[in-house]
């Protein structure tokens, strides 16, 4: 409540000072210190060269309200640049930390250690030479102030608290700018120990990843034309009727990094787009090293949930071997790259060449590289050649050009050709597929596609796709021949996501460790009534697949982790689950005796990748009620993000969870983070609340 009443001071107390009036004599010295400061900038050079100052002050009076005219003149771009500036400032009052610093969203303003530093309105913000702020319709436009009629004010950069992009007409309540507060001030506060972190750290912001993201790749588009796979929410199920629940790994990450592009853009996800265990298995857990001659190592882990208290969390992770660069096999990669038209884009075929070129440099004298593009019609750009050549493949990959439609079939036809003329028996052959998925003519059904990739995979060379661009991107046309052609997919929507993919997460990314992994559930009817599998949806497997080594499932990398969650409704607490009539030739099974500690029996099914037939591992997981605080960081991670998930999903399980509550949770299990992922990811959470106004509407002061 105080923090309400000290936002709905300051803010009276500025309206009157604009307004020509002086401040309440009860107002503290650090409150009229921040008044000065906000006042003295309404007064600036902006204000006296423009010599709109009157003009000025009834706009920062009307806050915003009124729409730009039709036409900029200077006066008016001045005013509201000013009016601009003066928004985090007010924020200030509310976010100002506990040592008594500028939170580094007002530091990289050039404000330095206090509110009454002084700013400089003539250099440059950013190290592009943009402003601050930048308004527009629909996406962003580097640059400055651009075009009328603006619905959404919205920072270039949008990696920390002064991302105050509100719908227009829209103010933030007293009681939500106490959530922010306390939202903005937890991130804030660790934000300096990592120095990879890409969110809102006290680092210059030509640094800052978040930023770097963004710049020159998200691209603003008039139309939207992607693709996603209806994806139902896996629903609660009695252990009585399904005592069984099986389903493929996953370790895909593509749908989390195009999650970030959204929320990058100032857009919430579509539903479709947010596929939970993507989201989940994009970080890596601690988990230990698997020991023998097993590729992984399994953990599971038991705690209350966070979102419904009276029901349990249980967690299944498997940690792949991790094999040293030096002892892989050889490579014998076709990269098959979409030149059509509709990789035009900055974020399109440039990226992919930048991305491209990062995982050459990776390579080694004995791995081969050839390229293929497809267009209008698909041609063969380099054979294969040593990776001791790098120049060559280096000069192949720029000179690519966009132009003509798509011939995607055609070229897939051609590069695993090409990779089955160089094929390395005891090597690691694959294609290397990079492209928006927007094939058009040509093999282009689906149904022709996944056949012939099933075809090669029989044949020991394996797809990894590789999505770029936004506007037509097909998420799932890609997702489907990834899955078909055991191999994974990775969304790149930065030149910092291709080098997570292909340099820091080459092994996972590349090489196979383990195929067709399966896991099976069997759950104990005397301590569960009811279960949930949170996310894989699209991996949900029959209980007769289990032991069908004919059966296709995901594949293991070298190094990879791999996260399952199920939320678990103990026997005896409340559920609204339905109910049928008794059976009337048969009655349900006891369960069986001796097991009475016993939670749940996880089976897991692998083939290592030059054979055929599965092998078995079975492990039990017993009961326990341990609080959500005792759980290790790997499981209060993997927690925070299946709940932002779901927030982002509108999942109907979600209880009263909320993206403070995810932000609070990830906070305090970010743990070492030496690359920044995590906390990256507190920083979407932040966007994602502001943008996600119908969740904040209903989100409680804290």
């Amino acid at each position: 409540m105080d923090e309400i009443l000290e936002a709905e001071k300051f803010s009276a107390e500025l309206d009157k000072l604009l307004a020509g009036g002086k401040a309440s004599t009860d107002c503290d010295a650090e409150l009229l210190r921040d008044l000065q400061a906000a006042h003295r900038l309404a007064s600036s050079s902006l204000s006296r060269e423009s010599g709109v100052r009157e003009s000025l002050k009834d706009r920062l009076v009307s806050k915003g309200r009124e729409r730009r005219p039709p036409r900029w003149d200077m006066a008016a771009a001045a005013a509201c640049a000013a009016a601009l500036i003066l928004a985090p400032i007010a924020a200030e009052h509310i976010f100002l930390r506990e040592d008594g610093r500028l939170p580094p969203f007002l530091r990289r303003l050039g404000m330095g250690g206090t509110l009454d530093a002084g700013f400089d309105s003539k250099g440059p913000l950013f190290p592009d030479g943009s402003t601050v702020y930048e308004s527009g319709t629909g996406g962003f436009s580097p640059g400055g102030l651009v075009g009328p009629g603006t619905d959404v004010i919205t920072p270039l950069n949008t990696q920390d608290s002064s991302a105050l992009a509100m719908p227009k007409g829209v103010e933030m309540r007293p009681m939500e700018m106490a959530s922010f507060r306390k939202l903005f001030r937890d991130g804030d506060r660790t934000s300096t120990t990592s120095p990879g972190y890409r969110g809102a750290a006290s680092r210059s912001l030509g640094e800052s990843l978040s930023y770097l993201r963004q710049k020159g790749d998200v691209i603003a588009q008039e139309f939207n034309t992607e693709g996603y796979s209806p994806l139902p929410e896996n629903p609660f199920r009695k252990v009585t009727d399904h005592p069984l629940s099986t389903f493929s790994i996953d370790v895909d990450a593509a749908s989390y990094a195009n999650i970030r592009r959204f929320l990058n853009s100032s857009k919430m996800p579509p539903k479709d787009a947010v596929r939970i265990e993507e989201m989940i298995n994009y970080f890596h857990y601690d988990y230990p090293q698997p020991e023998g001659k097993r590729p992984f190592s399994i953990n599971t882990e038991l705690a209350e949930c966070p979102w419904q208290p009276g029901h349990k969390l249980a967690l299944v992770g498997l940690q792949g071997k991790a094999i040293p660069k030096l002892d892989l096999p050889p490579s014998n990669l076709v990269f098959l790259v979409d030149t059509s038209g509709s990789m035009s884009s900055a974020n399109k075929l440039e990226l992919l060449k930048k991305a491209l070129l990062l995982l050459v440099g990776q390579l080694r004298d004995e791995d081969r590289i050839s390229i293929v593009a497809y267009a209008g019609a698909a041609g063969l750009v380099l054979p294969s050649t040593p990776g001791s050549d790098k120049s060559a493949i280096r000069a192949a990959l720029e000179k690519l050009e966009a132009g003509g439609s798509t011939a995607g079939g055609a070229g897939i036809a051609l590069a695993y050709q090409v990779a089955a003329e160089y094929f390395m028996k005891s090597g690691n052959n694959r294609v290397i597929l990079a492209t928006d998925g927007d094939f058009n003519v040509g093999l282009s059904s689906d149904g022709d596609l996944v056949r012939l990739i099933e075809e090669k995979r029989k044949q020991g060379v394996f797809l990894t796709v590789l999505g770029f661009g936004e506007g037509n991107y097909q998420d799932a046309k890609m997702e489907k021949l990834a899955d078909q052609g055991n191999g994974n997919y990775a969304y790149i929507d930065s030149i910092l996501e291709a080098e997570k993919v292909l340099v820091r997460e080459m092994g996972g990314t590349l090489f196979t460790i383990a195929k067709d992994v399966k896991l099976q559930l069997e759950f104990n009817p005397s301590r569960v009534q009811a279960y949930r599998l949170i996310g894989y949806e699209n991996r949900v497997l029959a209980a007769e697949d289990f032991n069908d080594d004919k059966k296709d499932a995901g594949e293991l990398g070298s190094g990879h982790t791999v996260t399952a969650l199920y939320e678990l409704i103990p026997v005896g607490a409340k559920a609204d689950l339905g109910s049928v009539d008794g059976l009337k030739y048969q009655k349900p099974a006891a369960p069986a005796p001796g097991h009475d500690a016993e939670l749940l029996t996880v089976k897991f099914r692998y083939k290592d990748p030059d054979s055929e037939r599965s092998q078995l591992i079975t492990e039990t997981l017993k009961d326990g009620d341990r609080p959500l605080s005792a759980a290790s960081e790997n499981f209060r991670w993997a927690a925070a993000a299946a709940g932002f998930g779901m927030l982002l999903r509108g999942s109907q399980h979600a209880g009263d969870w909320s993206y403070l509550k995810s932000s609070e949770l990830a906070q305090g299990a970010r743990g070492q983070d030496p690359d920044g992922d995590r906390a990256e990811f507190l920083g979407l959470v932040k966007k994602a609340w502001m943008l996600d106004l119908p969740q904040r509407m209903r989100e409680p002061a804290q």
